[in-house]
């Protein structure tokens, strides 16, 4: 097989869109989770799952345990298990707004995702970014893995929606996400196992 030229991978990248899991993903880490993907490059692809709450954990429990402090409280959101990938290390989705160049990767042209400290106390100062989401861990494609599932259909991809990132509860995420698409879950659902 030839390779793709730049043309090509820019125009099958998927970085800055949404997957969402469809009931044959066949790995419970991911059911019915809706992931934004913030990086995709012919050599592997990167991305956050923005609807699975890690277990129990508030981000005023996280700050505590990292003493990082700032001038505002932290606000009482749960912390999101972002994928099995580096589980203990933090990475926030946030509003372009907050960026800093040398650590700040662009997902989008308003968001971005850091995963220093510094963003952690920006969240907490007196110019937090418009919008963010803490998440612990990640999730991670290998060279064609990606490609290869979405051939088995067991991803849907969709557009980014920053109300749906941002705003939307996370046990909602999922069914939210198929509505964009103009699915039903249960008629989703319904279709598993006819391929």
């Amino acid at each position: 097989m030839a390779p793709a030229s730049s043309t090509h991978v820019d125009e099958t990248s998927l970085g800055g869109k949404l997957l969402i899991a469809t009931p044959a993903i066949g790995d419970p880490r991911f059911d019915r989770s809706v992931i934004l993907i913030c990086d995709h490059t012919p050599e592997g692809a990167m991305g956050i799952i923005i609807n699975k709450p890690a277990d129990g954990l508030q981000l005023p429990e996280l700050f505590e345990q990292l003493e990082v402090e700032g001038s505002l409280p932290v606000p009482d959101r749960a912390v999101l298990a972002g994928g099995p990938v580096d589980k203990d290390r933090g990475f926030v989705l946030h509003t372009r707004d907050y960026a800093r160049d040398e650590t700040t990767l662009p997902v989008t042209d308003r968001i971005g995702l850091t995963a220093t400290k510094d963003i952690l106390e920006a969240m907490i100062s007196a110019s937090p970014p418009q919008r963010s989401l803490l998440a612990l861990g990640y999730s991670g494609w290998g060279a064609g893995q990606l490609e290869d599932e979405l051939v088995a259909n067991a991803w849907l991809v969709c557009d980014m929606d920053e109300h749906l990132v941002f705003d939307t509860d996370a046990t909602d995420k999922w069914p939210r996400a198929l509505e964009l698409l103009g699915i039903s879950p249960q008629h989703l659902s319904a279709l598993s196992g006819h391929a």
